[in-house]
């Protein structure tokens, strides 16, 4: 049982390092933006995150999934985290949380 337990507070805290990346054209952080697809967690304590870009032409494409990877890979207990990028489904502003669209004046 205390396994479950580790596994919820590894999620917990890899969604509060997602909660500290930002879109730099957008105010809100990725989380929030609706980037982030999917986050796995298995018994091994690798990370696998699948996210988008708001644009397959993101200005950054390339700084922005280093910088999640970096970011998540620095939690404790985090082994190894692969990355996948995918624009299937493409990203759109109905993806953002309430909270984000609240921000953004769009509510």
């Amino acid at each position: 049982m205390e396994e479950q337990i580790d596994m919820n507070e590894l999620g917990e805290n890899i969604v509060r390092v997602l909660k500290t990346i930002f879109d730099p054209e957008i105010p809100v952080d990725i989380y929030e933006l609706g980037l982030i697809y999917d986050v796995f967690v298995n018994e091994s304590y690798e990370v696998k995150i699948l996210m988008t870009l708001t644009s397959p032409n993101c200005p950054v494409a390339e700084t922005l999934p280093m910088e999640v990877k970096e970011k998540v890979s620095s939690i404790d207990k985090v082994k190894d985290v692969e990355l996948e990028l995918t624009f299937d489904p493409p990203w759109d502003k109905d993806m953002m949380s309430e909270e984000a669209k609240l921000e953004l004046g769009m509510l």
